[in-house]
């Protein structure tokens, strides 16, 4: 629940979104998160780590866009999907979704 992503009043759960896109094959991990949206509350962000020899570029962008459009509703969509060599991960293997979360959130007075 302290995942939820909350756009335009409807309750967004990151893990859907994060399995779909780790099916596609050319991911080896994901993040979802909320990050702020003037309109909307909170828009979607996906944060991939492609799997190795596989660049984060424009092309893997169209590609995990076009995998998701095919499998979840438009609401699910990420608005933007960006790229990691590896994800923050505690030595316990937990992602550190915080770590990505909270530069979107600084200055604001609210985190939804």
């Amino acid at each position: 629940k302290s995942d939820m992503i909350i756009a335009g009043g409807v309750n967004i759960y990151p893990a859907e979104i994060e399995g779909c896109i780790h099916e596609h094959p050319q991911v080896g991990d994901v993040a979802v998160f909320g990050i702020p949206d003037d309109d909307m509350g909170e828009q979607i962000k996906a944060v991939v780590e492609p799997l190795p020899g596989v660049a984060g570029d424009d092309a893997l962008r169209a590609s995990i866009m076009e995998h998701v459009r095919a499998r979840l509703g438009k609401y699910k969509w990420p608005r933007s999907i960006d790229f990691m060599d590896a994800l923050p991960r505690e030595p316990t293997g937990k992602l550190l979704k915080r770590t990505l979360r909270d530069p979107y959130w600084e200055g604001r007075d609210r985190a939804i």
